[in-house]
């Protein structure tokens, strides 16, 4: 190998960003049960508290919030409230077990405003009016801190996703503001499914979710999610650090991601389709190398072999290994174009 040959593998191989974010070989979801009722046809959002499964459909004329039992995903209830939202996305479990449901979907990118209905454990429901700070955009995940304050992450087809979070307390008398905090970049992976053909759909974030200790944030797409650690329970930046990427293979139409109080990640999709379980994912999470980003522009580089595939961006340590080992091959040059003279 030519000494340029050799500089240039070396570069390579310590390449900020290069470093695997996952294990070695990526964990396999396992099918749990496999929803069959008809009135879930379109499921959107999933959570959990151990006991029960909460889901909700995307769009609809009425809140509705389906309790299943997840020995054999059948629905045990349904919890109904008779506003009429514009369209649904996701759904969150508070800590004191209030169902937030997230009206953020917007395809045209048209409304005003955007809104969560939260239904009261005892029962009742409290409408909050959210407004972005630059325009109109299609939402479809929620994050809810464990301080109980909302995240929304929105759905760009191109660039990043934005994270915006209410910029002043939540208010059902008026509208409450919201400001951007942060942003996940998302590039595209060769994890098969979704609605999109090509890689496209491995691109577009359709769901969130946050554990319920607070420390680990879940970001799906059509085929893929990714893990972020959050130990002081802080949203906008744990989306900054590196994530672990685990595929969700073979989803016609995956958008629902749920944390179970174990740390099993659950994860469905639209139709007739099984929900799968992740166990041991937020330990999974615990024992991988995070670190927090110096550019947010950088992408990780997933263990499982498919191509680099989100918004997180290099170490400080791997920046100042780049540079050591970049001097010293400039060293090694100089010493070589010296003695070929």
């Amino acid at each position: 190998m030519s000494a340029a040959g050799a500089v240039a593998a070396a570069l390579l191989l310590v390449t900020p960003g290069a470093a695997a974010a996952a294990p070695a070989v990526a964990p396999q979801p396992v099918e749990q049960c496999r929803i069959q009722d008809e009135r879930l046809d379109e499921l959107s959002g999933l959570a959990s508290d151990g006991r029960a499964w909460y889901a909700v459909n995307d769009g609809g004329r009425s809140l509705r919030v389906h309790v299943l039992d997840p020995a054999d995903c059948s629905v045990r209830d349904v919890r109904t409230e008779s506003n009429d939202p514009y369209d649904v996305e996701d759904l969150a479990l508070g800590r004191d077990g209030s169902l937030w449901l997230a009206d953020i979907g917007d395809n045209r990118r048209r409304r005003d405003t955007i809104a969560l209905h939260v239904m009261a454990p005892g029962g009742g429901l409290t409408l909050h009016r959210l407004a972005y700070p630059d325009g109109a955009h299609d939402a479809e995940a929620l994050l809810l801190d464990r301080a109980g304050v909302p995240f929304i992450v929105t759905k760009e087809p191109l660039g990043r996703a934005g994270v915006y979070r209410p910029a002043e307390p939540l208010d059902a008398e008026r509208t409450v503001p919201l400001e951007r905090v942060g942003s996940v970049t998302v590039r595209s992976t060769k994890t098969p499914g979704g609605p999109l053909s090509g890689s496209f759909g491995s691109t577009l974030v359709t769901g969130g979710s946050v554990s319920h200790d607070g420390t680990a944030i879940a970001i799906r797409t059509y085929t893929d999610v990714y893990l972020y650690s959050a130990p002081d329970g802080d949203v906008a930046a744990a989306l900054q650090r590196e994530p672990l990427h685990i595929p969700l293979p073979n989803e016609p139409q995956g958008e629902a991601i749920a944390w179970d109080p174990d740390g099993t990640l659950l994860s469905a999709s639209e139709g007739q389709e099984p929900v799968r379980r992740i166990p041991g994912a937020a330990g999974l999470l615990a024992e991988s190398t995070t670190a927090p980003a110096e550019d947010a522009e950088q992408p990780s580089k997933p263990a499982d072999g498919t191509e680099p595939a989100t918004g997180a961006g290099t170490s400080t340590g791997q920046a100042l290994l780049f540079a050591a080992v970049l001097a010293g091959l400039l060293v090694f040059l100089a010493g070589r174009l010296r003695r070929n003279r």
